[in-house]
C-alpha cells in the first residue's frame, strides 16, 4: 500500500490547480459531519451513492495512523485510486490489489466490447486459489504493460489504431492511465483515439 501512497502523493502534487480544487470538493462532498476528516460511515455513503463496490477493508488500509477516520492526505488516497484506475480487486479473494498481481492476457486483450478482466493477487496465482478457463496465459501488470506496447508496435500501420483502441479498454487494469498511452501513441501517428471504441479512462468499483 506504501507504492500507492507514494504515487497518489506525486499524482497530487502535479494536478493543476482546477483538479486539486476538484480533489477538495470531493473530500468535502464526502464529509458530511463537516469535522474536516472522514468516518466509516461516511466513507461507505459516499462510496454506494454512485453504487460502487464498498470494500470497508480498504478503509482500514487507507488509516495510515489508524485512528478510525481519514484526513485530507489519507483520503487523496482513495481520490487517486478511483481517478487512476487502481481500483482493481482480486477475482478469487476479493482483496484490493495494491501492489503486483497477475491479470489473464486473453481477456486483456480480447477484441470485443467487453471491458472486464480477471485479475488475481499473488498468493492466489502462486497458490493456485482461484479458477479460470483452461489454457489461458497470465502476466503480472508490469509485463503486460511492456508486452501491451510491443503488441503496438507490432501491429502493421494500418491497423495499430484498433490494436490501442483495444487496449485503451484494458491498460486501466495494469494502473495504466490515458496520459501514460502518450508515449505509445506518439510512434503510431495521428489519428489515435479517434477510432471507433475509443473511450475515456473511468472508475466504478471501490
Amino acid at each position: 500500500m506504501e507504492e500507492i501512497r507514494r504515487a497518489a502523493g506525486a499524482y497530487y502534487e502535479n494536478l493543476p490547480d482546477e483538479e486539486k480544487r476538484n480533489a477538495r470538493f470531493s473530500f468535502n462532498e464526502m464529509d458530511k459531519n463537516k469535522d474536516g476528516k472522514i468516518n466509516l460511515d461516511e466513507y461507505v455513503a459516499y462510496l454506494k451513492k454512485d453504487n460502487n463496490t464498498v470494500l470497508p477493508s480498504l478503509f482500514t488500509e487507507l488509516d495510515k495512523d489508524g485512528n478510525g477516520t481519514l484526513d485530507f492526505d489519507e483520503a487523496i488516497v482513495l481520490y487517486y485510486i478511483m481517478q487512476s484506475g487502481r481500483a482493481i480487486i482480486c477475482q478469487s479473494c476479493k482483496t484490493f490489489l495494491a501492489g503486483a498481481y497477475f491479470t489473464c492476457s486473453q481477456c486483456f486483450f480480447n477484441d470485443d466490447d467487453s471491458v472486464s478482466t480477471f485479475d488475481v493477487c499473488c498468493d492466489c496465482y502462486g497458490g493456485k486459489k482461484f479458477r479460470h478457463n483452461d489454457g489461458h496465459i497470465f502476466c503480472d501488470n508490469y509485463t503486460l504493460l511492456c508486452r501491451s506496447r510491443s503488441a503496438t508496435q507490432a501491429a502493421p500501420i494500418q491497423k495499430r489504431t484498433k490494436v490501442l483502441n483495444i487496449l485503451k479498454k484494458g491498460l486501466q487494469v495494469a494502473g495504466i492511465t490515458s496520459s501514460d498511452l502518450e508515449g505509445i501513441s506518439t510512434d503510431i501517428g495521428d489519428g489515435i483515439g479517434d477510432g471507433e471504441g475509443s473511450s475515456k479512462s473511468n472508475c466504478s468499483i471501490m
